[in-house]
């Protein structure tokens, strides 16, 4: 499975930036797609998470700012994030993750946030 992410970007706050991430490969039985972040100094953080049920879940802070989305099309899953009204403390790179059997990572994009 190969994840591969991108949108990341410089925004000033309050303005707002999509994430896009194409799964391809073995992307048959794909359960759970999330998007995590990982700020400077920081531990990496669960941001927004799908299920394959549709069943979504957010980290607090970006709750009713952020979207998570996915699209299962025949060969690919994409996995998206609108994030709205952002803030210079969502400043991070962003990792898609996709669970199948075993957990895979994208290779990060960055997101800055000026005040």
């Amino acid at each position: 499975v190969q994840l591969q992410a991108c949108g990341g970007g410089l925004v000033q706050a309050g303005g707002s930036l999509r994430l896009s991430c194409e799964a391809s490969g073995s992307i048959a039985g794909i359960h759970t797609m999330a998007w995590y972040r990982q700020a400077p100094g920081k531990q990496r953080e669960l941001v927004a998470q799908i299920m394959n049920g549709r069943g979504t879940h957010y980290k607090d802070s970006v709750k009713d700012r952020f979207t998570i989305s996915r699209d299962n099309a025949k060969n690919t899953v994409s996995l998206y994030l609108q994030m709205n009204s952002l803030k210079p403390e969502d400043t991070a790179v962003y990792y898609c993750y996709a669970q199948i059997v075993l957990n895979y990572w994208g290779q990060g994009t960055l997101v800055t946030v000026s005040s």
